[in-house]
């Protein structure tokens, strides 16, 4: 499409800069909050709160590593006159920006192979992460590129970019874990029953999911972290407290709007390759590659090492390998990427246009060589070798489809519950205290006559749906024969 449309603005037959223009505040406000929420409430899929402290380690202390190691790498080559010369602050920028991994077609691999559910819960639960921590630390140098910091010593700047940090880092996530929780606590009390409005119940869950980003926002924090926590902790406990209709329609819409940003951003993405004011420089191309792979491996090889000394389940070498294999680079760089003012104008085209090209590399190198890597090395559940390779399926649409997700239904009844989670002698730390006192606490367990009036529900909505359907005013026989 960027290609066609700048063929017919080179034979003057029509102007579509305009339609052409991607801008960062629309991304920042309007498609990336989708997309970080859906994620963070979409975490019930996997054991991410039992991976939370090597999740935790990779996306946030992983990420600084690689920033600083690709932050600093590009200072010191211009400094050696070996790259394009860029200053400490728009160096760690742009390190801290190429940092944020979506490793979305390594995880549709996962899903589609069954492989070790704790390794792709490591990789997804990292990503997840990682863009939110990504966001602050390229805000962090945003920052102090603002601010006149020729008087202040180098020990000085690296204190203040730290606080900076760790308030936008805790105080945002203490925000949107707040509003998660009071979310929460609005539809478990017994004298406010939402349940049976399941529109008026939707359309609060709604509210709840974006008012933390608007309030971090407002209070000059990070909506992205604050909007993050909030879908961990409303996934974890408010959605338990909704009805099975309300549940399924959560799913959906959150999933289908996602899906419809995400795509948004990568067909800008494509279209940039023609519509963007490009600098494209070879050396600083070929190197910032080298240190994002050797960031990546910084990164990955030593944390796991060290993880495997506190963890049960060890992180085997073909794990490690993977895990930096799937250092996938994807929408939220190339967006940050634009968002940077950097002067002069060809040091922004410089940085945009690498951005492209690193996502572009890391998609289609080391997006296209997952599957058959993963089948080299083995690591793949045998159930799923011994599958054709026909039943193998990457389709993201498909999986929109598959409207009722058994596992993220609240079914279980109080005494369900008890006999599943409070008695089990295997929970440690956090899941025992969870499932002890917070869980029961701010989650409503289900009444077997709950249970039955909610299936009863969503039996009577969905037979008149099809009603509907049957009796539209576009249908016909034919129609409904082709419908069934």
């Amino acid at each position: 499409m960027g290609a066609f449309i700048k063929i017919i603005e080179a034979q003057k037959l029509a102007n579509w800069k305009e339609e052409e223009m991607f801008r960062p505040n629309m991304f920042f406000l309007l498609l990336l909050p989708p997309i970080i929420f859906e994620s963070g409430y979409s975490l019930h899929k996997g054991n991410f709160f039992q991976n939370i402290g090597s999740i935790t380690l990779f996306s946030v202390f992983g990420t600084a590593i690689s920033a600083f190691i690709v932050g600093g790498g590009i200072y010191f080559l211009g400094q050696a006159d070996v790259i394009y010369k860029l200053n400490m602050t728009d160096s760690f920028a742009f390190g801290s920006l190429i940092s944020a991994v979506d490793p979305v077609a390594t995880i549709a691999i996962f899903n589609a192979l069954n492989v070790d559910p704790v390794l792709n819960m490591l990789v997804f639960g990292e990503s997840i992460l990682n863009d939110a921590v990504s966001i602050v630390l390229t805000n962090t140098a945003e920052g102090l590129t603002r601010e006149n910091m020729s008087d202040v010593s180098g020990w000085q700047t690296f204190l203040q970019a730290l606080g900076y940090f760790l308030k936008m880092f805790f105080g945002s996530a203490a925000l949107g874990t707040l509003t998660g929780l009071i979310s929460a606590l609005v539809y478990v009390l017994k004298h406010i029953d939402l349940r049976k409005t399941p529109s008026l119940e939707f359309g609060m869950m709604i509210i709840f999911a974006y008012l933390p980003y608007g309030l971090a926002e407002g209070i000059s924090l990070s909506g992205i972290m604050a909007i993050l926590f909030s879908g961990i902790v409303m996934s974890h406990y408010t959605h338990h407290n909704l009805s099975p209709v309300t549940q399924i329609l959560m799913q959906q819409t959150l999933r289908t709007v996602a899906f419809m940003c995400e795509t948004c951003v990568f067909a800008f993405l494509g279209l940039s390759i023609f519509s963007f004011p490009h600098k494209f420089e070879m050396s600083f191309v070929i190197w910032c590659i080298v240190l994002v792979l050797f960031g990546r491996a910084v990164n990955i090889f030593p944390l796991s090492y060290l993880l495997n000394f506190f963890r049960d389940h060890k992180i085997t070498p073909k794990m490690m390998f993977i895990m930096w294999f799937s250092g996938l680079r994807g929408a939220i760089p190339y967006a940050l990427s634009l968002h940077l003012g950097l002067e002069p104008i060809e040091k922004r085209q410089l940085i945009g246009t690498t951005t492209i090209i690193i996502v572009l590399f890391t998609i289609l190198l080391l997006g296209g060589g997952t599957m058959p890597l993963i089948r080299l090395i083995d690591i793949e559940d045998s159930k799923a070798r011994k599958r054709n390779k026909k039943d193998i399926n990457l389709s993201k649409t498909e999986k929109m489809g598959n409207t009722i997700e058994s596992e993220h239904l609240s079914e279980l009844t109080e005494e369900e519950y008890e006999a599943q989670y409070i008695k089990r002698q295997d929970l440690k730390g956090f899941m025992w205290f969870d499932a002890k006192y917070l869980n029961p606490f701010f989650t409503r367990r289900l009444t077997q006559e709950d249970l039955h009036n909610g299936r009863i529900q969503m039996k009577t909505l969905t037979n008149k749906w099809y009603e509907e359907v049957r009796q539209g005013p576009s249908g016909s026989e034919d129609d409904e024969q082709e419908l069934l």
